[in-house]
């Protein structure tokens, strides 16, 4: 999965080792990773991630 484009987010800190990296690996799935161990992806499709940062948003805003 080396050759994905990864994304960091705009609130990752200005080293930009200590972030979630995103990175779409077809229409329908995309990869996660943590810059402190890129080696260590997570895959999912972006219904479930949607779901999932919702979810979070909702009870942060809460």
């Amino acid at each position: 999965m080396s050759r994905l484009q990864w994304i960091k987010s705009s609130f990752s800190e200005a080293s930009g080792n200590a972030c979630v990296e995103i990175a779409s690996t077809s229409p329908e799935h995309i990869a996660l990773r943590e810059s402190e161990s890129p080696a260590r992806v997570l895959t999912t499709d972006r219904a479930a991630l949607g779901s999932l940062v919702r979810s979070v948003k909702a009870r942060l805003s809460s």
